[in-house]
């Protein structure tokens, strides 16, 4: 077991490790052996008030310091994840049951985007804008908002903590980080530790691990944070941005998705496959992004349909350390349980299980089902795991009606010969992200990334990142006497 476990199963506040003075342990176990890796006393009110306060004492000078300086604690960041990639590797397999495949790609993504916070630290610019008052000069400078609290999740805790907390960092906030109680090291002191060993100043970044049993709403209500990123359910989130918006807290909400691959009449079969196999169950399907509906044209369905149960019949289920599983663990018993229930209440409603895979503690086997209802709530919902929907459609008309007809609106993807055709699709699906001739399954540090409908408010990456964590200052100075009307 990682030497992780014992040393970082503790809080981060104000630069010091400690213990929390909750009345009861958050115990983190491996999903897949059900092993005891950490037992951590939670965080109270108290100390989620004193991180808060914290960050905002040692906000003021980090803003002041130059951004070369500043620019230098992700350089080495990024080096120590460099150098730590193997021992990453292992807490990101036991404690959340990624496999070996899933441990490398969060953290390749989780090293791209501390490459883009080392620029980001430079690039806020201010502008001089004209006015209609003669001898005025508009100065408009881009602050950091303070402090900035941030939510992650259990499936990409790693990468999904970083990717808000180090851009906060870099545009010159503080950082209060409250990781998923399922993935405490992974998704929080793990990256606590990582930037104290950088050379961030203490205080700037806190890691509270607790639970809302023990804190309820303290941590979005407290008046310190400016800005709470919160990526979760979006159940969730909808409290989250019910709480944010009676204090006019800004969020930025990254949430759940029903995403869906449709393969067109002119596709690549054999690629679009591989596509909708991936897009489905990478991470055990436990990805917002991941293609729950994978949508075919009938005139190509037989061929699709047989290649497509083939490819996943061959994914290996088993052990997360065993370098050629595919489909490990999911994160929790009651996860396990809600995904074998879908499969049942789908075959109940009619659906034919093409493939039917077993349960066994928390490894859930791969399912596909084709025919479920077009009626049925299934067909609209986010299901977090490898449980497939197979759905043929005549025509493209018929396709835009059902990838639009879900509540969530986060990714998407399309096969087809003709790329312009793909693109004409693309803009007539109502989503934040849409890709052609690809998986559902991207993120780029860039390219703005977020979902419309119930799958969240705001974009994260590149330019909107800089406008999600700063605000803009207007200073106007008038050169000579202005005129006043009395």
């Amino acid at each position: 077991m990682s030497p992780y476990f014992t040393e970082l199963a503790q809080q981060y506040i104000d630069g010091a490790w400690r213990q929390g003075t909750g009345s009861w342990d958050i115990i983190d176990f491996n999903p897949y052996d059900g092993e005891k890796l950490a037992s951590i006393t939670i965080a109270t009110v108290d100390e989620v008030d004193e991180a808060y306060r914290a960050a905002a004492a040692a906000q003021r000078a980090w803003a002041a310091t130059n951004a070369y300086a500043r620019r230098a604690v992700f350089e080495r960041a990024l080096r120590l994840v460099e150098e730590r990639e193997s021992e990453i590797t292992d807490v990101i397999i036991a404690e959340l049951g990624g496999t070996h495949v899933k441990a490398g790609f969060e953290i390749h993504l989780a090293k791209e985007f501390l490459r883009e916070s080392i620029h980001l630290a430079l690039r806020p610019e201010g502008k001089i804008l004209p006015s209609p008052i003669d001898g005025k000069e508009n100065r408009v400078y881009r602050e950091p908002v303070g402090v900035v609290g941030v939510i992650s999740p259990f499936n990409f805790p790693f990468l999904l903590s970083l990717k808000s907390v180090a851009p906060a960092l870099a545009l010159g906030n503080g950082v209060v980080l409250k990781p998923h109680q399922n993935t405490p090291i992974a998704g929080g002191s793990l990256v606590a530790k990582i930037f104290e060993d950088a050379g961030l100043p203490g205080g700037l970044l806190n890691v509270v691990i607790t639970d809302i049993a023990e804190i309820g709403d303290a941590f979005i209500e407290h008046p310190i944070p400016k800005v709470i990123s919160f990526t979760g359910s979006d159940k969730v989130g909808r409290h989250v941005a019910t709480v944010c918006a009676g204090q006019f807290k800004r969020t930025v909400l990254e949430l759940g998705g029903n995403s869906a691959v449709v393969v067109l009449d002119d596709a690549d079969i054999d690629y679009a496959v591989d596509a909708a196999v991936f897009s489905r169950y990478v991470h055990q399907g436990q990805v917002c992004m991941a293609a729950n509906r994978v949508l075919v044209d009938r005139s190509i369905a037989d061929e699709f349909t047989e290649k497509f149960v083939a490819k996943v019949k061959s994914l290996k289920v088993g052990d997360p350390r065993d370098p050629r599983t595919i489909i490990g663990p999911v994160i929790n018993s009651s996860q396990a349980e809600s995904l074998s229930a879908v499969v049942e209440q789908a075959v109940e409603q009619g659906a034919t299980a093409l493939v039917r895979g077993t349960t066994t503690d928390n490894l859930v086997e791969p399912s596909v089902l084709a025919g479920v209802p077009a009626d049925s709530a299934l067909l609209r919902q986010e299901v977090f795991g490898p449980v497939a929907f197979l759905i043929t459609f005549d025509g493209e008309e018929e396709a835009v009606r059902l990838v639009n007809d879900t509540p969530y609106g986060l990714s998407g993807a399309v096969h087809t010969g003709d790329v312009e055709r793909g693109v004409a699709f693309a803009k007539r699906i109502d989503t934040g992200m849409f890709h052609v001739n690809d998986g559902t399954v991207h993120d780029e540090p860039l390219v703005p990334f977020g979902g419309e409908k119930s799958s969240g408010v705001g974009r994260l990456n590149g330019e909107t990142t800089a406008d999600a964590f700063t605000t803009l200052k207007w200073i106007s100075v008038q050169h000579g006497r202005s005129g006043f009307p009395f």
